[in-house]
């Protein structure tokens, strides 16, 4: 293996436990709303703000690791905190001029699904591994790509993509690897991926930075509005 591949890789893997020790430190201040409805919330559904993206949420059918739905996403529906509702319409604004739309496979997201996808993690069963985990041993994901609590959950993260439009034509752009791929080759700069994949992700890196969405380095899909609106409260509210 070239050395500068090699040492790229060993910054990822050492990047993704960093990231994982910020998950857990953050979590520690983090409490879970009493909240059982939107209405007693200031979250709100992303649809009427941005309603020419792709919501293809992927956490509400069987297209997910998983293999199944997961509980909580009752219906394949993209709530967010309103800041950041507005701030995505935005993206999308600007994108548009471009002939661009935003693909959405995830908002916020229940605290009983992050809590989900740990069991799943805990799980032997490995018939989703050739899809999204062919080079790790199950249980090494939950060694920071999966983790106990989740940004999601406090409703100003959302996990997206691009797709070129002529007219309702839609094709999504090549970003290198799917969504939700649990490799190094999903960092966002890894430079493995050239070319079109690598300026795809860049065009959607500047677009959300352009309206204060920071961007997770380990996942090209992954962003988060800063400052974050409610950066301590989490919410267990089903989307349906």
């Amino acid at each position: 293996m070239d050395r500068r591949l090699r040492r790229a890789i060993v910054r990822g893997w050492l990047g993704m436990s960093l990231a994982c020790l910020a998950t857990v430190v953050a979590a520690a201040s983090v409490v879970v709303s009493p909240a059982t409805t939107f209405a007693q919330t200031d979250l709100v559904d992303a649809t009427g703000y941005v309603p020419d993206a792709i919501f293809d949420i992927r956490y509400a059918g069987p297209h997910n690791f998983t293999g199944a739905p997961v509980d909580g996403y009752r219906a394949p529906k993209c709530y967010l905190l309103r800041p950041a509702a507005e701030a995505l319409a935005r993206v999308a604004a600007d994108l548009r001029g471009e002939g661009l739309r935003l693909i959405v496979y995830d908002c916020y997201r229940p605290a009983r699904a992050v809590a989900a996808f740990v069991r799943w993690a805990r799980d032997p069963d490995q018939r989703s591994k050739a899809d999204y985990y062919p080079n790790l041993d199950k249980p090494r994901l939950l060694d920071g790509y999966i983790a106990e609590t989740s940004g999601h959950s406090r409703g100003a993260t959302v996990d997206l993509s691009l797709a070129r439009c002529d007219g309702e034509a839609c094709a999504p752009l090549d970003m290198g690897t799917g969504f939700d791929h649990f490799d190094t080759l999903a960092n966002t700069a890894d430079p493995r991926i050239v070319g079109a994949p690598r300026e795809h992700r860049q065009q959607l890196l500047r677009a959300m930075a352009r309206h204060g969405f920071a961007n997770h380095p380990l996942e090209w899909w992954h962003y988060t509005l800063k400052p974050e609106p409610a950066p301590r409260t989490a919410y267990d509210i089903p989307i349906e």
